[in-house]
């Protein structure tokens, strides 16, 4: 996979990953292409799931 194929892929997930945390909603995801759109997706699971983990 080309590098800067790769860093896209990986600032989705990071963008995911932070609207996750900060509670916003799945419906929410910019990305229209499916590997981003699954990438971003990944990550605000990948937050969500953390943020349930911790809230004991």
């Amino acid at each position: 996979m080309k590098r800067q194929k790769r860093d896209r892929l990986e600032r989705a997930h990071a963008q995911g990953f932070k609207a996750g945390l900060a509670g916003r909603s799945k419906e929410l995801c910019p990305y229209q292409q499916v590997e981003h759109r699954s990438e971003w997706l990944g990550g605000w699971r990948e937050a969500i799931d953390n943020r349930n983990m911790y809230k004991t």
